[in-house]
């Protein structure tokens, strides 16, 4: 993997060269890659890696996810700019920071209180306005601010929550990694009027969702669960 002294020099090789490479090819995506500086949500030490197309530890056993696999997941949601978006697992804030630039309004939960503090801080010196952030269960959801447009959620949990699919609005739609520490799959759940439909997009490794309704005890996490997708 080739290094570059300037961040600004790697962000744009990813933009131009890595994620049209994998495919992502919707113009708002790219320029929501571009606009976010990924480099300012890792530890400075793992800054000279953050355009790589791999995940990187965050602290608390959590990790930023690959760009390519976030953009994918940005691909399957197809955000509206008047879209609500709820993120459960918001982490660094990173995906935060991008969906920002891809909807209306986003509302983040993150059950580690110092990376949501910390990804506060940083989502506000970059000016986002459009942002909510609060510290809880996210398989809780945030009911009093639904219902949502899209769901994302970062973790892996071992059944589509109730909770959540209550909270979209009929025809939106959710990303949710599901599985065990075997095997894991990522799905897009439409909801419908009678239920929801889903749709099984690719394999990858996350992190366990650690909530009531999702993984109630943290255990070890799946071999490789980093945060990525595999085609």
């Amino acid at each position: 993997m080739v290094q570059y002294s300037h961040p600004e020099i790697a962000r744009k090789q990813l933009v131009e060269k890595v994620l049209p490479k994998a495919g992502v090819r919707d113009g708002r995506i790219l320029a929501a890659f571009a606009a976010v500086p990924r480099h300012l949500f890792v530890e400075e030490v793992l800054q000279s890696r953050a355009y790589e197309d791999t995940s990187l530890p965050i602290g608390f056993g959590q990790t930023i996810s690959q760009p390519t696999t976030l953009a994918a997941i940005l691909q399957v949601l197809a955000l509206s700019e008047n879209d609500s978006v709820l993120e459960i697992g918001g982490g660094s804030g990173y995906q935060t920071a991008l969906l920002a630039h891809l909807a209306q309004r986003v509302f983040s939960m993150e059950r580690v209180a110092p990376l949501s503090k910390l990804a506060w801080r940083r989502l506000d010196s970059l000016g986002f306005s459009n942002v909510a952030l609060r510290i809880g269960d996210g398989t809780y959801g945030w009911p009093d601010k639904a219902p949502f447009d899209a769901i994302v959620v970062s973790a892996m949990s071992p059944r589509v929550p109730d909770y959540l699919v209550a909270q979209l609005r009929v025809g939106g739609r959710m990303v949710i990694p599901l599985g065990d520490r075997r095997s894991q799959r990522l799905v897009k759940v439409i909801r419908r009027p009678s239920g929801i439909d889903r749709i099984d997009l690719a394999a990858c490794q996350f992190v366990p969702l650690i909530g009531r309704f999702g993984w109630e005890k943290r255990g070890p996490a799946p071999e490789g669960a980093t945060g990525g997708m595999d085609s």
